[in-house]
């Protein structure tokens, strides 16, 4: 498994160097490897960093960690011989930014990422979108600073975007009914230039295993359905929430459903 950890200075993920080599050339001592190799490709200094990873010990120890544009300028540098198993992960074979991204959701899960993310945070928000888009979108994690409309709906402007996400993450979370409202606030203010749906909707199950030991199993909300219930939201929460708690499963280690929740996540945002 890659750690991976997120950097609050630049609001983004970024993956221990050394847990990929491990990947990549076992059973090379990787961090010999990673030694020799950084010292023979010193632009790679620049692209790297340390933060700290939690070691097997469970304790937390400053880390050789890079982010997206030096886990791409590795992959360039490493011997091809050597990035075949690992290939998949870093350069992601499907062509579309959206499948890029699916991929990059998987991964959010599988690898455990998911489980250091606070849940019902802007912050948490923020690293949700930015693991998901890193590497896609210049502004994956970013909160937006444009103002942005969609089907002549005018998100939550720039100038009020940063109070209004404050009142929002101090929205409580005590029930379903609360969890859900706080969800739809957050659609209305739509806090990125592009990638709130799917981003927000893994926020919504974060809250709900958190708190309710639920998420929601989103093969069972029609692709229409949803999203009429969620234009009508801006003024009447009803149906949403109706449709939201008609899916709710306890059944939230099943990695088969969390995986088809995200297709349809991204389903759903399909032209």
């Amino acid at each position: 498994m890659v750690r991976s950890v997120w950097d609050e200075d630049t609001s983004t993920w970024n993956y221990c160097a050394m847990d990929i080599i491990d990947a990549l050339v076992h059973p090379v001592n990787p961090r010999v490897y990673w030694a020799v190799f950084k010292r023979r490709n010193p632009e790679l200094i620049t692209k790297c960093k340390q933060l700290k990873l939690t070691a097997s010990d469970g304790k937390k120890y400053l880390t050789d960690v890079i982010d997206d544009d030096g886990l791409n300028l590795l992959y360039l540098k490493l011997p091809k011989k050597d990035t075949s198993i690992f290939e998949n992960w870093m350069k992601n074979l499907e062509t579309s930014i959206d499948e890029k991204s699916r991929l990059k959701a998987y991964e959010l899960f599988d690898s455990g990422a998911i489980n250091d993310i606070e849940e019902g945070t802007i912050k948490g928000l923020q690293k949700i979108h930015g693991y998901i888009f890193g590497g896609l979108y210049s502004f994956a994690g970013q909160i937006r600073d444009k103002n942005i409309s969609k089907g002549g709906f005018t998100f939550a402007p720039v100038m009020y975007l940063n109070q209004t996400l404050k009142d929002i993450e101090k929205m409580s979370e005590d029930n379903v009914d609360e969890i859900i409202s706080k969800y739809i606030e957050m659609n209305i203010a739509h806090p990125f230039l592009e990638g709130n749906g799917r981003s927000t909707r893994i926020w919504l199950d974060l809250m709900l295993n958190k708190h309710l030991n639920k998420c929601v199993d989103w093969s069972k909300i029609d692709k229409k359905d949803y999203l009429d219930a969620m234009r009508e939201s801006v003024v009447e929460d009803t149906h949403i929430s109706q449709l939201i708690k008609s899916a709710l499963t306890s059944d939230i280690s099943n990695r088969e459903l969390i995986m088809k929740g995200i297709d349809y996540s991204y389903y759903y945002e399909e032209e």
